[in-house]
């Protein structure tokens, strides 16, 4: 859950297989676990005085769902995973909630298949950091807590 206080409050929000890091083609996605990666996102989190929730999902319609309630939060990172190159649902969703949503891939989607070159999420989400590894994840922290204080106060 989020940390209490006046800071912040952001939702790191992963898709389908994510829940494998750390087992899952490793030369690919590296040997950090999801718990790792959400330990180290809420770390920094507090750091910077922001609240960090963590929630995952194989689902498209449970993640539809996390993203909905995120609107009563300041902003998303999210992995959308294989969803990010078909799920209407998912661009549909993140367009309607009016929070900074910024999209994270752990790998270079462009150095892999062809069909992983698109991602419908990207044009709704406010920034997009791909192929920096898990360091990804911090990375969009920043970003998304750049931009929502780009918009403050709220």
């Amino acid at each position: 859950m989020a940390a209490s206080g006046s800071g912040p409050r952001v939702l790191l929000l992963n898709g389908p297989n994510l829940n494998l890091l750390g087992s899952r083609d490793p030369h690919q996605y590296g040997s950090v676990t999801l718990a790792e990666v959400e330990r180290r996102v809420q770390a920094l989190g507090a750091e910077l005085g922001a609240g960090v929730e963590c929630a995952q999902s194989n689902h498209e319609g449970e993640l539809v769902e996390h993203v909905h309630r995120a609107r009563h939060l300041d902003g998303v990172v999210f992995n959308p995973g294989a969803f990010a190159h078909y799920s209407i649902a998912l661009r549909d969703a993140i367009d309607a909630v009016e929070v900074p949503c910024v999209e994270v891939h752990i790998s270079n989607v462009y150095a892999r298949e062809e069909f992983r070159h698109t991602s419908v999420t990207a044009p709704v989400s406010e920034g997009y950091i791909a192929g920096c590894g898990p360091a990804g994840y911090e990375l969009g922290l920043r970003a998304v807590l750049t931009r929502i204080g780009q918009r403050r106060p709220r």
